[in-house]
């Protein structure tokens, strides 16, 4: 079916906050349209609202036709105790609800109701969502997005059970088994490798309808969409850019320009008109009271000539003001809040950080080893390979995370490590967010937590949180504090960007040129592996290291 969505003077955000408001955006078939802008700004309201999930605070969202499958992907993958990849892709679909629906129209027709009208449009939306074949179509999909899950059915496994990196790859599935006819994505490149990268933006390209996304990948974003949608925070204001992303940068950086010189010429000439009139209405006070000095002699034609000059400086006085308030104002542009950090530094360890000698470890099925290696002291090495096949393993080896089942690893003398696991595991307890941090902390006091954490956009409302219930960007803006507050001598990266936003990302960018420990840095964004100097780079592939 070929599709349209409408936005029309719509706003976003909650009772006593609006994010956006008079948005304007038409979603066409063949349209990829990525939506950026910093953490909080509204993304993911805005695909919930246009998805019919939230209601916007005004404006309307339509759909032609108005039956038009709309297929949304949260930004989490939601997972369910005992749910199966199987039945997470049929949620993911709509398939299931769509299921649900047609059995309880059978159901009530079958008791007699007259519901037959009810009964077909749940059988043509049944077959409109590709759950009479889903079943069948669902094994190859898995297997062709190389979710290798064990001797066991891949559609039979638990979510639960599997990595962020396989189940990034079952949401990669669940999109090539839709048959939605415009598809909304919330960060859809978060955990996958670049292989699952590359098959994405097949997908995405492949699509029959149109496409509007959220995303943090610089790469996936210039490879991909059509046009952008900018949600700028600080100015309040949303732009639609025509062109693909790195147009939109390069508009983007043209409009500030234009709008800070636009200012700037707005408040010369007021300062100078308001110069002038301060001086013109100095002139006319001084000429009323010298006016009204007793003349020695008496001279009335001095006294008038005087008077009618005063009078003539205040009329200049009023002129110069009512040109004043006539200059159309030109509200000055905000500064954007940026997270602006650097990363604390510990003195220098040994000359040799970590060493593994013919280290296996075994995870159920998954062999790792034997692998020899050594880290040195200041070293840069960038660690890519595709998922589960054992970058983070090799990371807790190094790290005395987990011990070989055989060969040996070791952690060089004064080691200062500073970490971002994938799960961001140090800030995801139950525990406050603040009292969280003074653990990790004790030689910080309250009030410079506090403060700390407000530098890096974790306020009020934050740290009196559990930091479960932070946003995935949010515990990663914890453990950018925590990198700035401890001192390292040795930095540990695994899929820092995933949930950043991109001005965050790039200053994490700026981070790393200034940082001078070693660094071991695991990363899928293609532009940080071009961004980030590196002495070495390791490649890991079924459980194997090779140097590149």
């Amino acid at each position: 079916m070929t599709a349209t969505l409408v936005a029309k003077d719509v706003a976003g955000g909650y009772a006593h906050r609006v994010l956006f408001d008079r948005l304007d955006l038409t979603v066409a078939p063949g349209d990829v349209i990525g939506v950026v802008g910093a953490n909080g700004a509204g993304k993911s309201t805005l695909l919930r609202i246009l998805a019919g999930d939230l209601a916007p605070l005004e404006g309307t969202v339509s759909r032609a036709p108005s039956d038009a499958f709309v297929g949304w992907l949260p930004q989490e993958h939601e997972r369910i105790a005992g749910e199966t990849v199987g039945q997470y892709v049929a949620r993911r679909t709509g398939c299931a609800a769509a299921t649900a629906a047609m059995d309880a129209a059978a159901a009530a027709l079958a008791d007699g109701d007259d519901g037959a009208d009810a009964y077909a449009a749940a059988l043509d939306h049944w077959l409109a969502t590709g759950a009479a074949d889903l079943d069948e179509r669902l094994p190859a999909v898995l297997s062709d997005v190389g979710l290798d899950t064990g001797p066991a059915s891949a559609e039979s496994q638990l979510m639960t059970g599997l990595s962020g990196g396989q189940a990034a790859r079952v949401g990669l599935a669940a999109l090539l088994c839709s048959r939605f006819d415009i598809v909304l994505l919330d960060e859809p490149t978060n955990d996958l490798d670049l292989d699952g990268l590359d098959r994405l933006e097949d997908v995405v390209r492949g699509l029959r309808g149109g496409v509007v996304l959220v995303s943090h990948d610089r790469e996936f974003l210039a490879r991909s969409v059509t046009r952008v949608v900018e949600l700028d925070l600080a100015q309040h204001t949303n732009t639609v850019f025509g062109g693909g992303y790195d147009s939109y940068l390069e508009e983007r950086e043209v409009a500030r320009r234009h709008r800070r010189e636009e200012y700037e010429e707005y408040a010369e000439k007021k300062a100078d008109l308001v110069a002038r009139a301060r001086v013109q209405r100095e002139w006319s006070s001084q000429g009323v009271r010298n006016a009204m000095k007793k003349n020695p002699d008496n001279d009335k034609v001095r006294r008038k000539a005087a008077t009618e000059s005063s009078e003539k400086q205040a009329q200049k006085v009023r002129q110069m003001e009512s040109r004043i308030a006539r200059l159309e104002e030109v509200v000055e542009p905000r500064k954007e809040w940026v997270l602006e950090f650097t990363i604390g530094s510990a003195p220098r360890s040994s000359s040799v950080v970590a060493t593994l000698n013919n280290a296996t470890l075994t995870q159920g099925e998954f062999e790792f080893g034997p692998v020899s290696l050594q880290v040195n002291a200041g070293e840069r090495i960038g660690i890519t390979g595709p998922n589960g096949a054992g970058k983070s393993t090799l990371l807790r080896l190094l790290l005395g995370h987990a011990e070989p089942h055989s060969g040996s690893s070791r952690l060089g003398v004064n080691v200062a490590v500073g970490e971002i696991d994938q799960a961001r595991g140090l800030f995801s307890g139950p525990e406050l967010l603040a009292d969280r941090f003074e653990v990790l902390v004790p030689e910080f006091t309250t009030e410079e937590v506090r403060t700390l954490l407000a530098k890096f956009g974790l306020r009020a409302e934050h740290v009196g949180r559990p930091a479960i219930d932070l946003s995935p960007g949010e515990r990663t803006r914890a453990a950018l504090a925590l990198l700035h507050a401890r001192g390292v001598n040795v930095l540990v990266l695994d899929e820092p960007t995933n949930h950043l936003d991109l001005a965050a990302i790039e200053q994490l960018e700026s981070a790393l040129r200034s940082y001078d420990g070693a660094l071991l840095l695991v990363t899928h964004d293609r532009r940080m592996l071009q961004n980030v100097t590196v002495d070495r780079r390791w490649h890991v592939a079924d459980g194997r290291v090779r140097e590149l």
